[in-house]
């Protein structure tokens, strides 16, 4: 068949199987012309793994130092008329790519907050590497299944407060439009922490630790974004930053239990991911992001972030370095404060007719359409592909 985008809004219903595997194999390539990760985790376990950070998880171990991965994620498989989702893409691409390179994959399509699921993974652990040392929680999901009670909690993008009003950038259109959210509920607040929040985090970390294949000295991360002033009433002071409170929370909790910088949440730059076109003001910010950060030589794409997370925290012979909060800043570049200045000059005045002038808004579409498999070199588009393939360590009768 003929592969095609078809964008709507921040959703892409199509992917490209060879596309994703250009961009896979892009990353790679990233991470193999960096230097040897230093300390690096030989048994990874990552949930959330198909795409933006937490695939980039997957691959700085993998290629940086040789590790042994696993990848959970809820990914859409091929039919013979509809593609995969690009997750569903990228981990065929990914797990290819390992077993050529001599390196263990394996990969679980499903629910990942539930009890199976993090019994299947044990079971795998238990039976082909005994132990695991990193853990790395990627996941990102508008609803979760209660794992023990079976009620249903759903997340929401909203204020806490007052309602929020603000630019917004209308990605279909290409136009500048206000945008105005009413506040989230205390019900609203409590179902998205219930979702993104750091229970299930937490679940994953006892199930490992009571099923005892956590490797003496292991290491888990989670991941956060703050951002500036301007995305905070959507952002970092709404549902989702209450959300976020409670995984650093969790991080706290677990670092009582396990030890000392055992648990950490990273704070990660904002950049075009499916879960970050979402959210109302960002896809703006970001347009307007990225066209600073490229002309000062600061721009970093997920491979780039998370190769540095690796290579200069857990790389650094005294670990991680921290905030003032218990927190890793891979975020640091974009909050410099030449960055911030200069997006902040430009924001209130910024309007559709110099959207393309002031800002990064064609580079933003590039890494949307790339998400999916749109847009790389070497992929010749115009020719029919098939749509099916399947992860190699996952049999079919599983999904």
């Amino acid at each position: 068949m003929l592969i095609t985008p078809k964008i709507r809004g921040f959703i892409c219903t199509t992917s490209h199987p060879e596309g994703c595997a250009a961009h896979v194999q892009q990353q790679i390539d990233y991470v193999k012309s960096q230097p040897p990760l230093k300390n690096a985790p030989k048994r990874v376990l990552v949930v959330g793994a198909s795409t933006g950070y937490g695939l980039a998880s997957r691959i700085v171990p993998a290629f940086g130092g040789g590790a042994s991965t696993l990848g959970v994620f809820f990914e859409k498989e091929p039919t013979e008329k509809k593609t995969a989702s690009a997750g569903w893409y990228n981990s065929v691409a990914f797990e290819e790519a390992a077993a050529a390179a001599g390196l263990y994959a394996k990969s679980f399509n499903g629910d990942a907050f539930s009890n199976e699921m993090k019994a299947q993974v044990i079971a795998a652990i238990k039976a082909d590497l005994g132990q695991i040392d990193m853990i790395v929680y990627s996941l990102a999901s508008p609803r979760r299944v209660d794992p023990n009670t079976g009620e249903i909690y759903r997340s929401c993008l909203k204020p806490t407060g007052e309602t929020f009003t603000n630019k917004n950038l209308n990605t279909d259109k290409g136009e500048i439009e206000s945008v105005t959210i009413e506040p989230a509920n205390e019900e609203e607040i409590a179902q998205t922490v219930k979702v993104m929040g750091g229970e299930d985090w937490e679940l994953w970390i006892n199930a490992l630790a009571e099923a005892g294949v956590l490797a003496e000295g292991f290491r888990t991360v989670a991941y956060n974004y703050i951002g500036p002033e301007v995305t905070w009433a959507i952002y970092t002071d709404g549902t989702i930053g209450r959300a976020k409170l409670h995984l650093e929370a969790t991080a706290g909790k677990m670092n009582a239990r396990f030890g000392d910088k055992t648990a950490l949440v990273s704070v990660n730059k904002a950049l075009v991911t499916q879960a970050s076109s979402a959210i109302p003001v960002v896809p703006l910010y970001i347009s307007l992001l990225y066209k600073v950060m490229k002309a000062k030589g600061l721009h970093e794409g997920c491979i780039e972030q998370i190769q540095r997370l690796f290579a200069d925290h857990y790389g650094a012979p005294d670990g991680p370095t921290l905030d003032d909060k218990g927190r890793v800043r891979i975020d640091d570049w974009e909050m410099r404060d030449d960055v911030q200045t200069e997006i902040a000059a430009v924001w209130d005045t910024v309007t559709t007719e110099s959207l393309n002038s002031v800002s990064d808004f064609a580079g933003y579409q590039t890494e949307f359409r790339r998400l999916f498999g749109f847009g790389l070199n070497g992929i010749d588009y115009g020719a029919e592909t098939d749509p099916l393939r399947r992860v190699p360590s996952i049999p079919a009768n599983e999904t």
